[in-house]
């Protein structure tokens, strides 16, 4: 199986000048980019007919190789609104170039930094050198897997692309559902708590000044809090299942206190299962999602449903009877969801016997 995989370097190194000139190029981009997509709107071209007529039809001091990156990226851009009806805006924020523009070069006579970013073909003769500090996050993709010949500039940062290799998928004969909580981060359906400490770090973030460096200290350790977790998730099993939790913020407002909807949005659901789904694929771990409708109302014993079954942390049954911890009883839901449906054919729950997480 082959994944994609990124890193972004810092353009921490880039003088005053080139990146007055760097932030030139890049609004400058966007505007030819708008261009082409009202040309583009409603129905893109394939790219291979982005022809030199095609290319030459916009006025710009760009290069054609530079128009060419542009259109394409119209192209792009247009055909992902096109679901939604909606023409898509080039903000000039964001460049997507190849390697027709841009070549990485080694900085042999340079200390601080290993790398320069040399662009080329731009328009008006203008050449932009621009020196990179490669981290071991670069390092690590780039010893797993192959380079791409694609870069995302912003006046900030460069990211590369890389495709890396990592083998079949897991047999699915060790499955769990994964409830996500703030008390719990990840509650499993074999009835065990990762990321039991995970509100504490919530509340530390609340506590820090907007946009402090406290506050962004308390945002790193959390990621790092998440990032670990997932890491844990995957030791031991082969699928993953958790919930589409999509639009979680907006859709559960009305019926949040507002430092439950504050805690939703400083914590990033969306960066935990982005997380987890991603070293799901790169332990060779099956990532499946199944709707939340219910889950935390359900008995996983008898299937009665009623709200008022749940309370808080604890979950007891006005049917039958049966008690548990609120999240382990969603959490065995949602696996129940996803084994029950046709993709859960064949595949077998993770049960504390066979288990070795936590």
């Amino acid at each position: 199986m082959k994944i994609n995989r990124s890193a972004k370097c810092s353009l921490k190194f880039v003088n005053s000048n080139k990146i007055r000139k760097l932030e030139e190029i890049l609004a400058e981009y966007g505007r030819v980019v708008n261009l082409f997509i009202d040309q583009f709107w409603p129905e893109p071209p394939p790219t291979a007919a982005l022809l030199k007529p095609t290319i030459d039809s916009v006025d710009t001091w760009f290069s054609y190789r530079l128009r060419h990156e542009a259109a394409r990226e119209a192209v792009g851009m247009v055909k992902s609104a096109k679901k939604k009806g909606i023409k898509p805006i080039h903000h000039g924020k964001r460049m997507c170039l190849t390697s027709d523009i841009v070549e990485l070069q080694e900085a042999k006579a340079a200390t601080e930094f290993d790398c320069w970013l040399h662009l080329n073909s731009i328009g008006n003769k203008m050449i932009l050198n621009l020196p990179v500090k490669l981290h071991k996050h670069f390092h690590k993709w780039d010893e797993k897997g192959q380079r791409r010949n694609a870069y995302i500039f912003t006046k900030n940062y460069v990211q590369f692309s890389f495709q890396v290799e990592t083998g079949p998928k897991k047999e699915p004969d060790r499955c769990v559902g994964i409830d996500t909580g703030i008390k719990a981060l990840a509650t499993l359906s074999t009835g065990k708590q990762l990321g039991i400490d995970i509100e504490a770090n919530i509340e530390r973030i609340k506590r820090c000044k907007h946009g402090s460096k406290g506050q962004q200290r308390a945002t790193r350790a959390l990621k790092h809090k998440m990032d670990m977790v997932a890491r844990e998730v995957t030791q031991e099993v082969s699928l993953v299942v958790v919930e589409k939790l999509t639009g979680i913020t907006k859709n559960t407002k009305r019926c949040l206190v507002r430092s439950m909807r504050r805690s939703i949005g400083r914590w990033n659901v969306h960066y935990w299962l982005n997380r987890l789904q991603m070293t799901c694929e790169e332990t060779n771990v099956s990532f499946r999602q199944v709707s939340a409708y219910q889950t935390s109302q359900i008995c996983n014993h008898c299937g009665h449903i009623d709200r008022r079954n749940r309370s808080g942390e604890k979950f007891l049954c006005l049917s039958c009877g049966h008690a548990d911890n609120a999240d382990i009883n969603a959490a065995k839901n949602i696996l129940d969801r996803f084994l029950s449906g046709p993709s859960g054919a064949g595949c077998k729950p993770l049960t504390l016997a066979n288990s070795n997480v936590c």
